[in-house]
């Protein structure tokens, strides 16, 4: 699918099967550099799995490789956010922020005032001791975005972060990420062909038994994220419905 250079952060040959049930096979995905890949399809498709077999919580057996500019190993260069926002109820947002330093056993005290800097550039920062049961959705979903800024790597893997929550939470949450985001290689699984046509620098859509990868040929002009009544995104809405429908 793509003529692949050293440099670029890639997945070649992703494989994924269950007993003789093939969900995907030889997939190739190269994504942009700096930049938003998003990816669609149906539901059960295979994107989440696509997703969690990059992140490196999939099957061990599944054959694939990931290079991340030009190195084969990608540990240390990762950070996955899930659909749901995952927070830890018993703990604190800045806590639940800085949770991977903990876990890693090298929690500081500079670890969690970087945890309060972090939720203070997401609109939290009174919030910094208040328990998950007393946010809002919208609120749990910046706090989970916190806690993967919070990690710093160069590869963010995001799915689905922001459908739990309310149309207009949601447009603010995806320009928020934009903003923060800026600089990292992102992929991004979403069911909203709107979102993906606001945050994409490329449009992926995942189709077929055992699914394949297409690229959507044109996408809308102007910066990400872009406007929804933009010039083409009426258009392109229509083409990414018409390819996942394939």
């Amino acid at each position: 699918m793509y003529s692949l250079n050293l440099g670029e952060t890639y997945v070649k040959g992703a494989r994924l099967a269950f007993d003789k049930a093939v969900i995907f096979d030889d997939i190739d995905i190269r994504l942009v550099t700096d930049g938003w890949t998003c990816l669609l399809g149906q539901s059960g498709v295979g994107k989440s799995s696509l997703l969690r077999l990059i992140a490196g919580l999939e099957n061990e057996a599944t054959a694939s490789e990931l290079v991340f500019a030009g190195d084969s190993n990608p540990d240390g260069k990762i950070t996955y956010m899930a659909q749901q926002d995952l927070l830890m109820p018993w703990l604190t947002l800045a806590e639940n922020v800085s949770i991977g330093s903990r876990l890693r056993k090298n929690f500081s005290p500079e670890n969690l005032a970087l945890a309060h800097d972090l939720l203070e550039r997401v609109g939290l920062g009174k919030e910094t001791q208040s328990y998950p049961s007393s946010c809002s959705g919208g609120m749990r979903q910046r706090a989970a975005l916190a806690r993967t800024l919070f990690e710093d790597r160069q590869i963010v893997l995001m799915d689905e972060p922001f459908s739990s929550v309310d149309a207009i939470t949601r447009l603010g949450l995806q320009d928020l990420a934009a903003e923060i985001l800026s600089g990292k290689t992102v992929l991004l699984v979403t069911h909203d062909p709107q979102e993906a046509l606001r945050m994409g620098d490329q449009i992926l859509v995942m189709r077929g038994n055992p699914a394949k990868i297409e690229i959507l040929a044109d996408l809308p002009s102007g910066k990400r994220p872009r406007e929804l009544d933009g010039a083409g995104m009426a258009q392109g809405r229509a083409e990414i419905l018409e390819k996942i429908r394939g």
